[in-house]
């Protein structure tokens, strides 16, 4: 177990039980999805990524895409 991971839990075992439990729920959520994407990362075909990757071509020509700057409270080079 990591040293972050271990203040995590040290921190966790202060709090009420309610709380040690709604917190252990997100994390056990964030963990089962994160499973799930690598699976079906795994399981994409090379031609399901060729795919995505014609569409978001097309969409790009078409004009139909956002700016990042539009999708986040931030500009891509403002780091």
């Amino acid at each position: 177990m990591t040293e972050l991971l271990e203040c995590v839990i040290e921190q966790l075992k202060i709090l009420p039980t309610d709380e040690q439990d709604e917190i252990a729920t997100r994390f056990l959520a964030e963990i089962e999805d994160e499973r799930a994407w690598k699976i079906s990362f795994a399981s994409t075909t090379d031609d399901q990524w060729d795919n995505l990757a014609a569409m978001v071509r097309q969409e790009i020509t078409a004009g139909e895409f956002s700016p990042l700057e539009e999708l986040f409270c931030y500009k891509p080079n403002d780091r």
